[in-house]
């Protein structure tokens, strides 16, 4: 099993990237049921005012191969849509578990 970590920046005022991050967590939420390999999903939206990371996904699918499937499913892409243009930063790791 491969453990995908993605953690976002986005740009905009507190309130703003807070309802971005909602958007796209609800988006990211509903993925396990459209993509076959896409075992578990789990998303934070950050409460912390003190730090500058917005929000964070932790995803689960079979093998790094299906890392790939993942990202370039219309249902990611799409997801993925709401947070690109408020996107400062972005860090990833992915790692066998």
């Amino acid at each position: 099993m491969v453990k995908h970590i993605v953690m976002f920046k986005l740009n905009g005022e507190p309130a703003q990237r807070r309802e971005i991050a909602t958007r796209f967590a609800e988006a990211l939420l509903a993925l396990p049921e459209q993509i076959e390999c896409l075992q578990s999903m789990e998303v934070g939206v950050n409460e912390n005012p003190a730090e500058t990371w917005d929000v964070v996904l932790t995803a689960e699918v079979p093998t790094m191969a299906d890392v790939e499937v993942y990202a370039k499913h219309p249902a990611h892409i799409a997801a993925a849509a709401i947070v690109g243009p408020h996107k400062s930063d972005r860090a990833c790791v992915d790692y066998n578990f």
